[in-house]
């Protein structure tokens, strides 16, 4: 069989239930819906952690962010690192990048080019979406080799601006999770969030057309993720599935039934093994997940029991993990004192600053208090078909004592294995918990 050529497209700070494919109605995304009805459409997939940078590095190397070297925000992947990108490389794939970077300098080498999304396109200003050289690295592809592209957004991630698309959202037609109050400031954010996805659709669809163009969209399978979750509070840097599940969207015609749903676990660390499978070439022994290469034949196959995700320091200093099967999610948080911040960014949202006022007025419910909260709970169970939006720790429920054997003794064996630990230093937070501005002297 001829090896596919691969495109794999990373979107930035998308909340999984924040697309079309996956149940949002007020937001426009006809080209994420194309790709879901002409592909498959996972509905367990989860990032290794919800934080930007690392989730990129675990991906591009098939490793959990404390096994890269690069675990915390903008820490930048170390040269020894392997990653999937120069083995597609030596086994003829053109290879490269066009977008958002945020890898660091030491593995620009592995891909044939890199094109880095803030830079001028034909003297033209970016505009700020991150996607403006996606067109001109397709194009500059040469046509006798399969490819890889490695296409990643700036779109959704902050700082919002109003006129990002000519018809933008309506704030009324926002859907708001129950952890964020329904008020008139987090309805405005949200919309100008959805502008921002919506942006990013456009250029999905300029991609297809462009395939389409160069006569290679059926022979080419298209991966779409986001690296985190949304970038409000309790979403963003958190292990909740609002932080770490990402939405999944296979197209490869005659491989991947249209419109077809896989229901199976997969995690970010599998993408690397994955794409080499597609190759026909061998697992990397450095590589820390596992290939679901036959889920997108057989979307009933399981690949794995458990996905396992942590948050290290981002802004802020944090140390939290998770495990997670079909059904229940176990958390433990390493420094409960501290509390469940957002990043610095989303503290300085007009949502999170609302929410402020409204809990100084006791007006927020106990859900959405949960970003303040200190000490925080050590230990969290939830059951996510009852309760999807993880409102509710049972970690105290008798009647989910097996459950919570079984999660608990699935973290300790996976931190075995992985030689995951606690820092034995907290990193110092960098940011203000309140007002998100920098911190003169970091907090130690």
């Amino acid at each position: 069989m001829p090896r596919p050529n691969i495109v794999l497209i990373i979107a930035d700070d998308l909340g999984a239930e924040d697309c079309g494919p996956y149940g949002c109605k007020g937001v426009r995304t006809p080209n994420l819906d194309r790709l879901a009805r002409e592909g498959m459409r996972f509905t367990r997939a989860f990032n290794t952690c919800s934080s930007c940078s690392p989730s990129r590095c675990s991906i591009i190397t098939g490793r959990y962010p404390h096994s890269t070297g690069a675990e915390r925000l903008h820490m930048p992947l170390p040269k020894a690192q392997v990653t999937f990108v120069e083995k597609l490389k030596a086994a003829g794939y053109w290879t490269a990048a066009a977008g958002k970077w945020h890898l660091g300098p030491n593995v620009k080498d592995r891909f044939d080019v890199v094109k880095e999304g803030d830079k001028l396109v034909d003297g033209v200003k970016p505009d700020g979406s991150g996607c403006t050289q996606w067109l001109s690295a397709l194009k500059e592809r040469p046509k006798d080799k399969p490819f890889f592209f490695w296409l990643a957004s700036i779109d959704p991630h902050r700082p919002y601006f109003e006129g990002t698309l000519a018809v933008p959202h309506k704030p009324e037609d926002t859907w708001v999770p129950p952890f964020l109050p329904d008020v008139k400031p987090t309805r405005k954010d949200l919309a100008m969030y959805y502008d921002e996805i919506g942006r990013l659709d456009i250029y999905i669809g300029k991609v297809l057309a462009e395939l389409e163009r160069q006569s290679v969209l059926d022979q080419t399978a298209i991966f779409f993720i986001t690296d985190n979750g949304r970038p409000f509070p309790r979403c963003k840097t958190s292990v909740y599935d609002s932080g770490i599940q990402s939405p999944l969207l296979v197209r490869w015609p005659g491989h991947v039934k249209p419109g077809s749903t896989c229901a199976s676990l997969v995690s970010s660390v599998d993408l690397a093994p994955t794409f080499l499978d597609l190759a026909s070439l061998p697992m990397e022994p450095t590589f820390q997940g596992k290939s679901y290469a036959r889920l997108l034949a057989d979307p009933a196959a399981t690949t794995r029991e458990h996905i396992f995700a942590e948050h290290n320091w981002h802004d802020y200093t944090a140390c939290e993990r998770s495990a997670r099967s079909t059904r229940f999610k176990y958390i433990r948080n390493a420094w409960p004192d501290l509390p469940g911040t957002p990043p610095a960014d989303a503290v300085k949202s007009i949502t999170f600053q609302e929410m402020r006022r409204l809990r100084d007025l006791g007006e927020l419910s106990p859900e959405q208090l949960t970003c303040f909260v200190k000490p925080r709970a050590a230990e969290e169970l939830y059951d996510t078909e009852a309760d999807p939006q993880e409102l509710k720790n049972v970690i105290a429920d008798p009647k989910h004592a097996d459950t919570l054997k079984e999660l608990r003794a699935a973290l300790d064996q996976w931190q075995r294995d992985m030689a995951d630990s606690v820092p034995a230093i907290r990193p110092p937070d960098t940011f203000d918990r309140e007002t998100g501005d920098p911190l003169a002297t970091p907090r130690r």
